[in-house]
């Protein structure tokens, strides 16, 4: 009679395992998932603030007659004392990507292109792939 009682417990020990493992299985394919899906969407959000600050330098050129100055940047963009009639202008936190890394402009740009905007990612750094690879307003272009 012991040894009925014995083995009883041993095999819901046994069962509270499985249970755990599986549970603990579930839980990192649901933790992938949404980590990829959050990443993803950082890229679009990213995309479009590409496209927001491209637009913000066309209306500098248009205004000054000149590109942004490489030695500057982006950084010519904002000013604390910018008026609705300063179009061009926008804030510091505009200028950095939902990975809180800045975006860089390159002036003159590749290719005879006279400018590119990038985010390097989110390692911040230039290269990578998938949530680290870079974004360029010239691909995005294309």
């Amino acid at each position: 009679m012991m040894n009925s009682v014995h083995s009883r417990r041993a095999m819901t020990f046994v069962e509270l395992l499985a249970v755990l493992v599986i549970l603990g299985l579930v839980a990192g394919v649901f933790t992938i998932s949404i980590a990829g899906r959050f990443n993803k969407s950082k890229r679009e959000l990213a995309k479009s603030q590409i496209g927001l600050i491209d637009g913000q330098v066309q209306t500098y050129y248009t205004q000054m007659s000149q590109w942004p100055p490489a030695d500057r940047g982006l950084s010519v963009l904002t000013a604390p004392d910018a008026s609705p009639s300063d179009a061009y202008f926008v804030t510091q936190d505009q200028l950095k990507d939902p990975w809180g890394n800045p975006f860089y402009i390159i002036v003159p740009g590749p290719e005879g292109h006279p400018y590119e905007l990038v985010s390097y990612g989110a390692d911040g750094q230039p290269g990578g792939t998938e949530a680290n690879a870079d974004l360029s307003s010239l691909r995005l272009r294309e």
